[in-house]
């Protein structure tokens, strides 16, 4: 979600913190995945929210500078189809994003997503085949 190595670390940092601290909170109402799972979204969506207002951009712009910027993070090793691929998720809006990202990329069931974005499969279902639409034609498109 962040895409640049380091602040994903800074992420991954944050969110074993909280998971630390909460722990004993857990009531076991859904999986540890995805109670983890939306503690590192909602601490990705947090560090992006927070990223975009120092820099004093929109969340969109600052997805678009992030995936500008992917090609010289030294961690990327894809190639032009993978940024291309990038730039047409950030072109997506937030839920859609988050949707697309979470079954596409990281193949989750449409259950667990529900359960991380505390929504209903139905709508996600509904989000993800809009943003697969757009993803296509922002392909098809360049």
């Amino acid at each position: 979600m962040v895409l640049q190595h380091e602040d994903a670390d800074d992420v991954l940092q944050n969110t074993f913190i909280k998971v630390h601290r909460n722990i004993s909170g857990f009531q076991g109402k859904s999986s540890l995945f995805s109670w983890m799972y939306r503690i590192a979204t909602n601490e990705a969506l947090t560090f992006l929210n927070k990223k975009a207002k120092r820099m004093g951009i929109s969340n969109e712009s600052l997805q678009n500078h992030l995936v500008q910027n992917l090609q010289s993070d030294t961690y990327f090793d894809g190639d032009k189809a993978t940024l291309l691929l990038q730039e047409a998720i950030a072109s997506l809006p937030e839920k859609q994003r988050l949707v697309f990202q979470m079954k596409y990329l990281d193949d989750l069931k449409y259950q667990d997503i529900a359960s991380i974005l505390e929504t209903s499969v139905g709508s996600l279902k509904a989000s993800y085949h809009h943003a697969v639409k757009k993803v296509e034609t922002y392909l098809s498109r360049h």
